[in-house]
């Protein structure tokens, strides 16, 4: 996408936030539940800002929260787990359990509370799902934790930032979507002449204020270090820059932002998009990972930097685990048909030109974006390009984790850096060098995830096999449909 400052990991002073950077696995559903003193420090802070009803989310497959919203008089019961339980296989795409089978219980996160900013009344609560008093095998959150507590026992803490993108739309009077901001008329209704590039654009930046605003007030309010929104390269496409935290907590805030972009845009009669690609002449929108890891024993030194400057020898071996796993980890971090339409190099009649700026080719580059993996010149992490808004952040950071600590534990070596322009590189040049492409689509991804061990280890087989399940027959189906390119290319050709 476009040049941003990135601002996640932007400085290398990666200390531990308000919370544990290592929050901990909890093999057994007693051990889990939060201590008498915890409940009523949360509790009093709850009454005192006026909460009088509590949502505690689990989280589905796909990176969904789900609840059953409860009243306050019954925190205490939930933070003991005795508040909602669900049948989460009968709605979460996970069929290996039955009718007769026994419901999931939820154990809240007290470290994870979030008073809604547009309804104080109202307080978010992310927890975990236990099943017959173990953690159950296909909660994204828990699989999370389990890596990080693998990753702690090897002697590393990672810390992630993302960058979201998304396009803020509205319904027109025909009750189609279109542009929320767009000034110019639609196609075939007037004349549209070449127009000013959306990105960075003053008057589309002070067009949106009334939306960003409050977006930015709300964000600011919530501690997260807010750097700056970017007007991005599709019209009515924004970027939010926001500072980087642990993985844990970087996950449930991306949740809890799907959440609020939605609730916020309705109360400006808008609605937002995640979708990568909602048509061909747009920029894809996409949610960068930017990775670093830290030593156990001394959470203030970013391990890929080294004292005189440099980038490290971790930091190689990082991204040489990262590389080794890049399939796999963009079944995860892509995990949409529609995320294939914008890992492509050109679009014609595209917006700014043709060169998309997304990754297509499995590489690194120091300050390289056609590369997979940058290693920026503005901080030390790892970014990783090729991750959309519609990705599992709990999954998507829980196989990052994992394949970076096996890169460096393993010292694996990856290779030269790719420090030109892939997009000018010939095949050739490609395959001289040894680069692989990454996916084209979601079905080749899939079958890169199923052969993956790491992939495995990590959501283990039941989850892995669940998503896997899913996805085939989410291409499957698209495989199926008949669409208007096809109707328009065939129809009379033949």
């Amino acid at each position: 996408m476009l040049g941003t400052t990135d601002s996640p990991g932007e400085t290398d002073q990666y200390g531990p936030g308000e919370t544990s950077p290592t929050p901990p696995f909890h093999e057994r559903f007693e051990d889990a539940l939060p201590s008498p003193e915890k409940i009523a420090a949360v509790r009093e802070r709850l009454e005192t800002a006026g909460v009088k009803y509590v949502m505690s989310c689990w989280i589905d497959l796909f990176g969904i929260p789900k609840t059953k919203p409860v009243p306050m008089s019954d925190f205490d019961s939930l933070c003991a787990g005795k508040g909602p339980q669900f049948a989460v296989h009968s709605i979460s795409y996970v069929p290996e359990l039955t009718p007769a089978d026994p419901d999931q219980i939820m154990v809240p996160d007290l470290d994870a509370v979030y008073i809604c900013p547009w309804d104080s009344s109202t307080a978010f609560i992310f927890a975990d799902l236990y099943w017959e008093g173990a953690p159950y095998n296909v909660c994204p959150r828990q699989a999370l934790r389990r890596a990080v507590k693998d990753a702690r026992e090897a002697g590393y803490v990672g810390f992630a930032g993302v960058e979201p993108e998304f396009i803020v739309m509205r319904w027109n009077e025909d009750g189609q979507p279109v542009k929320a901001f767009d000034d110019d008329p639609a196609a075939g209704h007037g004349v549209r002449p070449r127009r000013q590039a959306f990105g960075y654009d003053v008057e589309y930046s002070c067009d949106s204020m009334p939306f960003l605003k409050e977006l930015m007030d709300i964000l600011n309010g919530l501690g997260w270090q807010l750097h700056d929104v970017v007007a991005e390269g599709a019209y009515s496409q924004f970027e939010l820059d926001f500072h980087y935290t642990h993985l844990l907590e970087m996950a449930d805030r991306l949740v809890f932002l799907r959440i609020l972009l939605k609730e916020v845009a309705k109360q400006h009669g808008l609605f937002v998009t995640f979708m990568p690609k909602p048509t061909v002449g747009d920029w894809r929108s996409g949610a960068h990972i930017n990775f670093s890891l830290r030593s156990v024993t001394d959470l203030d030194r970013n391990l890929f930097k080294r004292p005189d400057g440099e980038w490290s020898e971790a930091s190689r071996h990082a991204v040489g685990g990262l590389l080794a796993h890049s399939e796999a980890l963009t079944a995860i971090a892509c995990s949409t048909v529609n995320s294939y339409n914008g890992l492509v190099p050109r679009v014609g009649g595209f917006e700014g030109g043709t060169v998309t700026w997304a990754p297509t080719n499995i590489t690194y580059g120091h300050n390289n974006r056609s590369a997979q993996f940058r290693l920026p010149q503005s901080r030390y992490c790892i970014e990783n390009r090729a991750a959309d808004m519609c990705m599992n952040p709990y999954l998507s950071l829980a196989l990052t984790l994992s394949a970076a600590v096996e890169g460096v534990t393993q010292a694996i070596d990856p290779g030269a850096p790719t420090d030109q322009d892939l997009y000018a590189m010939t095949q050739q040049e490609i395959d001289a060098a040894g680069i692989r492409r990454l996916p084209r689509t979601l079905f080749d991804a899939i079958q890169c995830l199923a052969k993956d061990p790491l992939a495995e280890k990590v959501l283990g087989p039941t989850m892995l096999n669940s998503f896997l399940a899913y996805k085939t027959d989410e291409w499957e189906r698209y495989h199926q449909a008949v669409t208007d390119w096809e109707v328009a290319e065939y129809l009379r050709l033949y």
